[in-house]
């Protein structure tokens, strides 16, 4: 494996989540009111599922990286890898481990909440180079320009996405906008406001706009930074965090394609037993639409399990025989089992 996709989420329960496992922590479904357990999804350059992982649900991002690593390199025997993973995967115990062991890595830099990246990085003056020109429609890539900042030995990679630059700022804007007009009327009903607040300048008798916040948070329009030890090109480094996406729509399918949330069992052999079910069926799906792709085709998953579904067989007796009867194959049906080298059972068969 030259390089995985590592990234985690939050499935809820319904009920305690097991003896260990379900417990109270940062929900990214939304539900802070009940357990959870953290799962993690690790993904190959090819966008195949490798292994998952499962935590309590109380456990933080940051100390899940190293053991993930640890696991890959002793399970599948891997000598050299390249790990992908978002900033909430960050600590200094992390950077140390990764630093000593000479593992490769791209990782997302904590823009306002890392000093270095905010008063070194992003006030580096040079110039970006275009990966991805903007296009005129919604299929073309993403527009992207990078360019790379050495601090005391340590690679950042800059990314700058123009489009997205010009709605923060559009939405920053309207923003503000309100909040001027809601000043003039009831100023104290804002301080509550999260939406509100950052841009707000408090002290004992006035409340006001504070213009430095809104300058300062101008700076991040448009923009995410790197941490890397890689010697990959800059538009490579960008372009593979940029593939990390792929672990998101994982866990998207989960959740909602193969109902993996809320889970309803009690022991947390159960539990485990869910989830890792819920991942084979994922590796499964994955590789049906490789082979699906492959014969090129492209179809929606809900005509591919309507289809499916449909396709039947029964068992009569006549005359002292047991035949077999096939349903009719419809739709997708014949290209599925074609494209996945399965033969259909013949219309009628008599069997032993």
């Amino acid at each position: 494996m030259d390089c995985v996709f590592f990234d985690t989420t939050s499935i809820y329960f319904e009920g305690e989540g097991g003896e260990t496992i379900g417990e109270l922590g940062h929900t990214k479904d939304h539900r802070p009111d009940l357990n959870q357990m953290v799962v993690g999804v690790i993904l190959d350059d090819h966008g195949q599922p490798v292994c998952c992982e499962m935590w309590p649900g109380n456990t933080t991002d940051v100390t899940t990286l190293v053991p993930v690593i640890k696991r890959l390199r002793s399970r599948f025997a891997i000598g050299r890898i390249c790990v992908v993973s978002d900033r909430g995967m960050i600590s200094a115990a992390t950077m140390a481990y990764l630093e000593e062991e000479k593992i490769p890595y791209i990782l997302g830099a904590r823009m306002r909440r890392s000093k270095e990246v905010k008063e070194e990085v992003l006030s580096r003056a040079g110039r970006y180079r275009e990966v991805h020109p903007e296009g005129v429609s919604a299929k073309d890539p993403s527009p992207l320009k990078v360019k790379e900042v050495m601090v005391d030995g340590r690679r950042y990679i800059v990314c700058l996405n123009e489009k997205q630059a010009r709605k923060d700022a559009a939405d920053r804007q309207a923003i503000i906008a309100s909040l001027e007009e809601k000043l003039k009327t009831n100023p104290k009903s804002l301080v509550g406001n999260k939406g509100y607040r950052k841009y707000l300048k408090l002290d004992r008798e006035t409340v006001a706009v504070n213009q430095e916040k809104i300058e300062e948070e101008a700076r991040y329009d448009g923009k995410w930074v790197l941490k890397t030890n890689t010697t990959l090109t800059v538009e490579q480094v960008a372009l593979k965090y940029k593939e990390l996406w792929q672990v998101e729509q994982v866990f998207r399918d989960m959740k909602s394609v193969l109902d993996t949330r809320p889970i309803f069992h009690q022991l947390d052999e159960t539990i485990r037993g869910h989830v890792f079910c819920s991942f084979l069926a994922l590796v499964i799906r994955k590789e049906l639409d490789r082979r699906l792709e492959k014969a090129g085709h492209c179809f929606e998953w809900a005509d591919i399990k309507q289809d499916l579904k449909a396709l039947q067989e029964i068992t009569i007796e006549d005359r002292g025989k047991t035949l077999a009867i096939r349903s009719e194959c419809l739709g997708t049906c014949g290209k599925i089992f074609q494209a996945v080298g399965v033969a259909i059972p013949p219309t009628i068969r008599e069997m032993a």
